[in-house]
């Protein structure tokens, strides 16, 4: 039997699976000072997006030798100090398989939010306007979307694209997809130039800096849609707001954030902005596939 710890929730399924395999599981978020306490009881702590797992809880942990295994359900591990651990012999792993088709579907939907002005009009109609012919939009169909990254949900996202008749771009730092050959390969520069819609799907620089800032907002057509489904940080949200008040973006999808919860009201209350609150992984059918694959990676490992 081994101890696990979940503290930012999953799949029931998966609980009682595990349980069911004779282990310990306990549900419980703890903030990092606590954190660092509890983590030297466990073998196994599993986190979302909301536990960052930072060196001060990594050492703490190496005070009992108890901590083999972090896993991270979902995508992005910028939450956990992966190479700190490892060094420890503390194993890392995520579940990049189990959420690109739920990410993929968000960022199609902030596209729709945005071409037919859906979140705005919720708001406008709900304050007793009819604002009928202010919310003149546009197809998403023979527009170009300009894909930054391509691995699983930036192929998602540009199979879900191709089926509404747009043409799909990409641009990645590992170069031509070859068994894609039905979606262009362009620089980043021709991508920011090109596209009428442009997608982020990078884990992010490990400095933090933006992969979008001012000068790659000013080789944007005018009239550009963003959407960020990624990573807060690969966004400059100051050159992001500068953009939108200037008009060069007619609009941006946002569901990340440099800081979670975000505290950017100048953003979030944006009339041209669609924002979510980091709910890209957060579908039922996902969720129970990130479960299963924490249950594999667990049976692997124990």
């Amino acid at each position: 039997m081994i101890k696990i710890l979940v503290t930012d929730g999953m799949d029931k399924g998966a609980v009682c699976t595990l349980k069911d395999m004779g282990h310990e599981v306990i549900e419980q978020f703890f903030e990092p000072e606590e954190l660092k306490e509890q983590a030297k009881n466990f073998n196994v702590m599993i986190v979302r997006s909301a536990t960052k797992v930072r060196k001060e809880i990594i050492d703490e942990a190496r005070k009992t030798g108890n901590l083999k295994l972090i896993i991270r359900g979902g995508v992005g591990l910028d939450n956990i100090d992966v190479s700190y651990a490892e060094s420890q012999g503390i194993k890392v792993r995520n579940t990049p398989k189990a959420s690109s088709s739920a990410v993929a579907e968000l960022a199609l939907g902030h596209m729709f939010s945005l071409a037919r002005f859906i979140g705005i009009a919720n708001v406008t109609m709900r304050e007793g306007k009819w604002n009928k012919k202010q919310y003149k939009g546009i197809e998403l169909s023979g527009k170009t979307l300009g894909l930054i990254g391509f691995g699983r949900i930036g192929r998602e996202l540009a199979k879900k694209a191709k089926a509404l008749g747009m043409k799909v771009i990409y641009t990645d730092i590992l170069g031509p997809a070859k068994d894609c050959p039905e979606y262009s390969f362009v620089s980043l520069d021709k991508l920011l130039t090109d596209s009428d819609f442009i997608s982020l799907h990078v884990p992010g620089n490990k400095d933090k800096s933006p992969v979008i800032g001012k000068s790659e907002f000013s080789k944007m057509k005018d009239g550009v849609y963003l959407i960020n489904c990624a990573r807060g940080s690969v966004v400059d949200e100051a050159a992001l707001l500068e953009a939108l008040n200037s008009g060069k973006l007619a609009g941006a999808g946002i569901d990340v954030y440099p800081e979670e919860p975000t505290e950017n009201l100048k953003l979030v209350n944006h009339e041209r902005v669609s924002v979510t609150p980091h709910i890209g992984a957060a579908t039922k059918e996902a969720q129970k596939r990130i479960g299963a694959e924490v249950v594999s990676i667990i049976k692997e490992k124990f």
